[in-house]
C-alpha cells in the first residue's frame, strides 16, 4: 500500500468572488496545511492598487488575464510571471480597462506598510482562510474538501 496522497482537485468556478476590500476578489486556492503559506486566484477592476507591502517569503504571481502595472512601472499582461523573493517590497495596480486575474502563491506573510515604512496590516494564510470560511457560513456554501489545510 502506498502512502502516497492523491490529486486534490479545487474547482474554483464554483467559488464566488470573496470581498477584501472595494475592487479587491479573491478565490482560494490552498492553504499549506501547516499555514505557512497560500495559494489564491486574486481579482482586481480596473484601477484598484495594492498597496506597498513587504514579502517575509517568496511569492510567485502568473497574471490569467488583464494587466497589472509594478511600482517600477513595467506593465504584466496575460501570460507573464513575476518572481518577488522574501524581503521583496513593492505595490501595484490593475491597469487598462480589464479585470486583472492572478493566480498568487504566497510563502509567509506580506505586511503592509504605511509611509514611514512601519507594519500596519498582516496578511497571512491563517486570516485569508478564515475570511473563506467565514464566506462559506454568510453564503452558506460547505468549503471545499482539501482546500482548507490545517482543519
Amino acid at each position: 500500500m502506498s502512502c502516497i496522497p492523491s490529486a486534490r482537485p479545487v474547482d474554483t468556478s464554483r467559488l464566488g468572488w470573496i470581498p477584501l476590500a472595494p475592487g479587491l476578489s479573491f478565490k482560494p486556492v490552498t492553504y499549506f496545511p501547516d499555514l505557512s503559506g497560500w495559494q489564491l486566484l486574486l481579482r482586481l477592476e480596473p484601477g484598484t492598487k495594492i498597496p506597498r507591502h513587504r514579502h517575509t517569503g517568496e511569492v510567485h504571481a502568473f497574471n490569467l488575464s488583464g494587466s497589472r502595472r509594478l511600482d517600477t512601472g513595467e506593465v504584466i499582461g496575460p501570460g507573464m510571471y513575476v518572481h518577488e523573493p522574501a524581503g521583496n517590497v513593492d505595490s501595484w495596480e490593475a491597469f487598462g480597462d480589464d479585470p486583472c486575474i492572478v493566480h498568487i502563491e504566497v510563502n509567509g506573510r506580506n505586511e503592509y506598510l504605511d509611509a514611514e515604512g512601519r507594519v500596519i496590516r498582516i496578511a497571512d494564510a491563517r486570516g485569508s482562510r478564515q475570511d473563506y470560511l467565514d464566506w462559506c457560513a454568510a453564503e452558506g456554501v460547505e468549503p471545499q474538501p482539501g482546500l482548507v489545510g490545517g482543519i
